[in-house]
């Protein structure tokens, strides 16, 4: 998986265009010379349920099916503060932020970034104006450092929060350090004061840090529940944390609309009862190991997997295997810029 992420779903209505597939922040995965490597893994068998298999068709357009069941985990944006620094107008000025936010608008901010090629700070400026984020308590005051991670759409948020706490009387740093190894590390120490991070990613980067490699879950699909745990851990290592928005990033399963339509499924379970022969499916190359992935797909919606082709997370390589009808069923992140509605 790329960048912080594990993943609530969009629902059908999302419409995913070729025109717009680039995902800077995707992994380029392959074959050496560009091409998918595929590999087939019957899993009836090859009985005659192959009749029933959902062949794939192309399209230019996607849509993401709903993830009824609820097989991804929450990753919703919150606000991750060191705590020692946190401040009643801080913690105020950046839930503006959070309350403004929902997935829509988080596609659309990674849009302008990664396909219309605006930079952050000009994307977060135009939307914090366009959003009318007030910020009432401007009661702060001191040096803010607020880190991202290396990917546009952490670094889109930081600007965000920047804006957020400037507003509230801070003076405001945006600092670019790596991955979440890096900047976690740095949040503790009080180096970075705020990350935009994503709830159920750092419960369970934290659970292992705190717990131990053999820590039972504390992420879920319940955001409430995840959110709790991810306070009670944050705790532990000297972190506080906003209120989480609406906007979240998490892995999606799309098809194209042709197929879409084709089968009438708008929804994972209605794929599996319509697709009882198999489907074939495209993703990262860890997708069949991964209880989010394949293993999830198969013992949560009971979906047959006639054939896995390995591409890349949630990328242009996916992308191209859905629209060119190479795979049926490919996985995208849900805050993909391409979900933006044209």
């Amino acid at each position: 998986m790329r960048h912080p992420r594990t993943l609530s779903a969009l629902g059908a209505a999302l419409v995913l265009t070729l025109a717009a597939c680039g995902d800077p922040g995707s992994a380029d995965g392959g074959t050496a010379d560009g091409g998918p490597a595929a590999t087939t893994a019957p899993a009836d068998g090859g009985t005659s349920a192959a009749a029933a298999a959902c062949e794939p068709i192309a399209g230019d357009q996607l849509v993401v099916l709903e993830d009824d069941q609820d097989l991804q985990t929450v990753d919703n944006v919150i606000p991750a503060v060191h705590a020692p620094d946190a401040q009643p107008a801080m913690i105020a000025a950046l839930d503006a932020v959070s309350a403004s936010l929902d997935t829509e608008a988080l596609i659309e901010l990674n849009r302008q970034v990664d396909v219309e090629r605006s930079t952050s700070s000009e994307a977060a400026a135009a939307y914090f104006e366009e959003a009318g984020i007030e910020v009432a308590d401007t009661s702060g005051s001191g040096d803010v450092v607020v880190g991202a991670g290396n990917f546009s759409e952490s670094a889109t948020l930081a600007e965000l929060y920047a804006l957020a706490l400037t507003e509230a009387g801070y003076t405001t740093e945006v600092r670019t350090i790596g991955n979440r190894e890096t900047y976690e590390p740095a949040l503790e120490s009080g180096e970075l004061t705020v990350v935009p991070e994503y709830v159920g990613t750092l419960t369970e980067f934290l659970n292992l840090k705190v717990n131990g490699a053999d820590a039972d879950a504390r992420a879920s699909s319940d955001l409430e529940a995840t959110t709790e745990a991810l306070r009670e851990l944050g705790e532990e290592v000297g972190l506080t944390f906003g209120e989480p928005s609406e906007a979240a990033d998490q892995n999606a399963y799309a098809v194209t609309t042709a197929f879409a339509d084709e089968y009438a499924v708008t929804t994972l379970s209605e794929l599996a009862e319509t697709c009882g022969g198999g489907v074939v499916l495209g993703g990262p190359p860890e997708c069949p190991d991964r209880p989010f992935c394949q293993p999830g797909l198969e013992e949560t919606y009971g979906l047959t997997i006639s054939e896995f082709v390995s591409l890349d997370a949630g990328g242009p390589l996916t992308k191209q295997a859905l629209t060119s009808g190479e795979v049926s069923l490919g996985m995208v992140f849900s805050s993909d810029a391409a979900l933006a509605e044209e």
